[in-house]
């Protein structure tokens, strides 16, 4: 979504002391405030991104009153306890690619096994499916941006950071396809092979 238009977005304002505002604002509607702050525990897997994300958000969620305690889990442990919906805050890493269309319906489509937080929105799945079809590139974009939107707007498991990734290798590493749009497609190492 263009800049533009996602800093209409709730949340999404570029302006962070404005939004903040906003949260304590909301946060206090609620009944917490300096001293009556709300405790979270934020369930994460044990590994580097994740865990890194979660000590942000925690950070973050110290300046509107939310009190956030980290729980590292193993990842045997935290995929049943996010299955069974045994968490306040269940922070993960969830990959994508260049296309949104395959991760829509599995993330946010009405009964979805990877629905974790099992949202479901009909008009979303809607829109989802209409995507999906459009031939049009220009039609199709207004249509995903209208998802975001929505998805935003319901607080659909929102994206707390992205992760930038990149592929290095070394000079005698022969085959590797590089892709311009995302380190995950043809990442086929059965094709490589070493000049060495």
């Amino acid at each position: 979504m263009p800049p533009e238009l996602l800093k209409e977005l709730p949340g999404y304002d570029p302006d962070v002391e404005k939004n903040r505002v906003q949260a304590r604002q909301i946060m206090q509607k609620l009944g917490y405030g300096p001293i009556k702050r709300l405790p979270v525990k934020v369930s994460i897997r044990d590994l580097p991104p994740p865990r890194n994300a979660a000590v942000l958000l925690i950070d973050q969620l110290k300046q509107i009153y939310i009190d956030g305690e980290l729980e590292i889990l193993d990842t045997n442990v935290y995929f049943p306890k996010i299955l069974r919906k045994d968490f306040t805050v269940g922070l993960n890493a969830q990959g994508s690619g260049p296309d949104p269309d395959p991760i829509l319906d599995l993330f946010y489509g009405c009964g979805s096994s990877l629905n974790w937080d099992g949202y479901c929105n009909a008009e979303v799945d809607r829109l989802i499916e209409q995507q999906s079809m459009e031939g049009d590139a220009a039609r199709r974009k207004q249509i995903l941006w209208a998802i975001e939107r929505k998805l935003a707007e319901d607080v659909a498991r929102p994206i707390i950071n992205y992760d930038r990734f990149a592929t290095c290798w070394q000079p005698y590493v022969k085959g590797p396809t590089m892709m311009v749009d995302s380190i995950f497609n043809s990442n086929r190492r059965e094709d490589w092979w070493l000049d060495k």
